[in-house]
């Protein structure tokens, strides 16, 4: 895991953050209901696959030789975009922000001990 997190990339390191701040919120407003997830699903899977047939040349390609991380990716950002709309539907937020400050601090704060804990990991990969 310490390896990991110090050898991700600032674009990878980005994409932990907006997955943690997803993930706040998810948390923060979640809905039970069954038809948001489905359809968030649905999605996810239309727009994941279209994601992946235009960054690999062929199924072959994204099934045996594809990032699986990659591909993983590009199913998971369509099913969060499509749920967190609905999440916040009606809560007063404007984009991703929320209306509460506190909430929006605590977000940003789990992305900056995140950012925290990798540089910690870089420096103990570095010692040992």
């Amino acid at each position: 895991m310490i390896q990991y997190l110090a050898n991700l990339s600032k674009t990878m390191k980005i994409l932990w953050c907006y997955f943690l701040w997803y993930l706040f919120f998810a948390y923060s407003y979640f809905d039970s209901g069954l038809d948001l997830w489905l359809r968030s699903l649905g999605i996810a899977a239309l727009v994941g696959f279209a994601l992946n047939l235009n960054a690999f040349s062929s199924l072959r390609e994204m099934v045996y030789k594809g990032n699986r991380w990659q591909v993983f990716r590009f199913f998971l950002i369509p099913f969060c975009v499509s749920s967190f709309p609905v999440l916040v539907r009606e809560k007063g937020f404007f984009l991703f922000f929320s209306p509460v400050l506190e909430e929006n601090l605590f977000a940003l704060s789990l992305c900056l001990v995140f950012l925290g804990v990798t540089q910690i990991s870089k420096r103990l990969l570095q010692a040992s």
